[in-house]
């Protein structure tokens, strides 16, 4: 007999979840962002589309591939997802659905892209100054990602999407328009015959309650003859007020001003929000997509959104250049230089 025990085998240890599962939520993660289903609301979808249409009208110099749906397509992706990628084929631009990326010195040096098809999608390696890849709000820890505005305001994204969803579960499963209806004694199978006439109407009574129930209950069967509604009153929980102020955040962090959503608005009010979202949103995210296709196509692009989205006070432009072409011809019957003077006030002449 050996004189020795043999040694139990040893038990190996695995994590709850496997190393797969944890590749793929990282992955998922990196695809959608931590934005919930804010997107899909009514508010987000209409800043978006001010970002797409915005884009696709804008007028385009040096670049014939950056076509409308081209640039609408930027439009959506960076407003959605922060950023977006586009395979340069010959005199064409190919979407890519997601891809992967290598850096040197923090910037892209190749791409994994994933192109969608029909059939299903294929699989392209590409070097950076073969993709046209734009992005903003681009965090300094990782300036190869862009950030889309919902990740970039988690908060008030959830309070919204909690907020709709609270209210959409009110209107599903509350008793809305419903009553408790008291009504004289009567035959227990008559009242059972009423009780299921009434059953599942929604708006109409509900319950009815004789004479003899509200007796035994020890109530006077003379006072409890009144009806009791049993729709919710949400004006205590302030829903339709945190509603309103997460519409207005989530607007804002578009680069869209509220008021443009209010029923109230004048004309003047709209224009001033559409000149807001042009000058102050569009026309940066249009400067870098500029940017980017010069780079990358070799020729000097210009993008304006400005001009087609006629995002300016025309009256007050009229009146500002009558006032330039005033001010120009008194210099030069003055023998002033009107170079001179368009420096004195800190002018120059746009290239």
């Amino acid at each position: 007999m050996w004189p020795f025990r043999r040694k139990p085998p040893e038990t190996e240890t695995r994590a709850a979840s496997g190393f797969t599962a944890e590749l793929i939520q990282a992955r998922e993660a990196y695809v959608s962002g931590r934005r919930g289903i804010a997107e899909l609301t009514a508010t987000a979808q209409s800043c978006v589309s001010m970002w797409e249409h915005g884009l696709s009208v804008a007028d385009v110099e040096g670049a014939p591939t950056l076509d409308r749906l081209t640039l609408a397509l930027i439009g959506r992706g960076l407003a959605l997802r922060g950023e977006a990628l586009f395979l340069i084929q010959g005199d064409e631009l190919v979407a890519a659905s997601d891809w992967d990326l290598r850096t040197r010195n923090g910037r892209p040096s190749a791409y994994r892209l994933s192109i969608a098809e029909a059939g299903g999608g294929r699989s392209v390696t590409a070097l950076a100054d073969e993709v046209l890849h734009v992005r903003i709000a681009c965090d300094p820890a990782a300036p190869y990602y862009g950030t889309a505005p919902l990740k970039r305001a988690a908060l008030t994204a959830g309070l919204l999407n909690a907020v709709e969803a609270g209210l959409s579960e009110v209107y599903q499963n509350a008793p809305l328009g419903s009553q408790i209806v008291p009504l004289p004694d009567s035959d227990p199978a008559d009242m059972d015959k009423m009780r299921d006439a009434f059953r599942g109407r929604r708006g109409s009574v509900l319950v009815i309650e004789g004479v003899a129930q509200a007796t035994a209950a020890g109530m006077n069967p003379q006072l409890g003859q009144r009806r009791e509604d049993l729709t919710p009153d949400l004006t205590r929980s302030l829903s339709a007020e945190s509603l309103a102020a997460a519409r207005e955040a989530i607007s804002m962090a578009f680069g869209v001003l509220p008021a443009i959503h209010n029923r109230a608005a004048t004309g003047p009010v709209i224009r001033e929000a559409q000149r807001h979202l042009a000058t102050w949103t569009l026309a940066p995210v249009a400067a870098l997509i500029a940017e980017e296709a010069g780079r990358k196509l070799g020729r000097p692009v210009t993008l304006d959104v400005m001009r087609p989205l006629q995002a300016f006070d025309a009256a007050g432009r009229a009146r500002a250049a009558s006032a330039v072409v005033a001010a120009l011809a008194a210099a030069k019957e003055a023998g002033i230089d009107p170079a001179v003077a368009l420096h004195l006030v800190d002018w120059k002449a746009t290239e």
